[in-house]
């Protein structure tokens, strides 16, 4: 009779820990791994956001970079961490949605079954940039001058799988343009080509075209978003010269997989509360970023969605990651 109280009481007890750990969550700092290196786009949007996150949570976040193979070291470090609340990832469209639609991709996890989607953090759009001496005003006249100079003409992007190869390849899938694509190890290194005339386009990140814009070395002739962005009303949407052309780089908050249902309520919901924060959005919005927000549920519809758009393109140019 001891021997089976005895069990009793200790299955009891096991079952009270996760409860309590969830009712006292969280009771020690969060980690937040950022599968990019420290000072880069995703980074800083991390450490805009993590602070306030924190408060709202009651707790502190720490930012953990964890960099290499295009986000899938820190990813699968993610992926693989106990579902306690304690790891989360900040996945961006690359490690969740064009990465893993390459056909000869060799990811350790799987982006639908081994995370739990907790919010849609924010979008960060591309603007269409060309070297300040291009006969092209516009983005209509751009297209005008690609067509009349067929495979003559060439972008850079930041590597091969990258969503700036991506946003180019895309353009040239909805316009019929022939581009040669020139990729570097990253637009900061492309920016000087295209500034002397040697690189014709390029779909560059908000921060990172910010100041080549201000001091008049570039043009903006559009943006990718599919509404024109607050930080450039004047500026057009690519799409209202090619209608459907939508390109935005998601920043996204993920678990391990079986994150416990209302732990996700409640970074959901902290979540929401600390993308309306003034401060927030001001830091934000001086990186291009736009907040967004919302349900698990609909974030997982949007990443669902972003994959299948990346992985019939991959298809129908016939890219690879080599």
């Amino acid at each position: 009779m001891t021997t089976r109280r005895t069990v009793l009481l200790a299955t009891a007890a096991a079952a009270v820990v996760p409860a309590w750990a969830q009712a006292h969550y969280p009771s020690r700092p969060i980690r937040l791994v950022v599968p990019f290196p420290a000072g880069g786009a995703t980074d800083i949007f991390a450490r805009a956001v993590s602070q306030k996150l924190g408060e709202h949570l009651g707790g502190t976040i720490v930012v953990d970079n964890k960099p290499g193979a295009g986000g899938a070291i820190g990813s699968d470090i993610a992926a693989k961490a106990p579902a306690d609340g304690y790891t989360l990832l900040l996945a961006t469209s690359s490690t969740h949605a064009i990465g893993p639609s390459y056909p000869n991709a060799k990811l350790p996890y799987d982006v639908v079954n081994d995370f739990t989607p907790i919010g849609h953090v924010g979008n960060a759009p591309n603007l269409m940039i060309v070297p300040k001496t291009s006969p092209a005003n516009s983005v209509k006249e751009w297209i005008d001058y690609a067509r009349k100079n067929p495979g003559k003409l060439n972008y850079a992007s930041s590597g091969n799988g990258t969503i700036v190869q991506l946003s180019a390849e895309y353009f040239q899938a909805q316009t019929g343009v022939q581009l040669v694509h020139i990729p570097y190890r990253g637009t900061a290194l492309a920016m000087p080509d295209l500034i002397s005339g040697k690189i014709d386009l390029l779909f560059d990140n908000v921060a990172s075209a910010m100041p080549h814009l201000k001091d008049g070395r570039v043009k903006a002739l559009g943006i990718s978003s599919a509404k024109r962005s607050p930080l450039f009303p004047e500026l057009p949407t690519i799409n209202e010269t090619v209608p459907g052309y939508d390109v935005d780089t998601w920043f996204g908050l993920y678990g391990p997989k079986g994150l416990p249902a209302d732990m996700v309520t409640r970074l959901n919901k902290a979540m929401n509360q600390a993308l309306v924060e003034a401060d927030v959005k001001d830091r934000l919005a001086r990186l291009g970023i736009v907040p967004a927000g919302g349900t698990p549920q609909q974030f997982a519809e949007m990443t669902n969605a972003d994959r299948a758009k990346w992985k019939k393109i991959i298809a129908e140019r016939k890219l690879t990651l080599d």
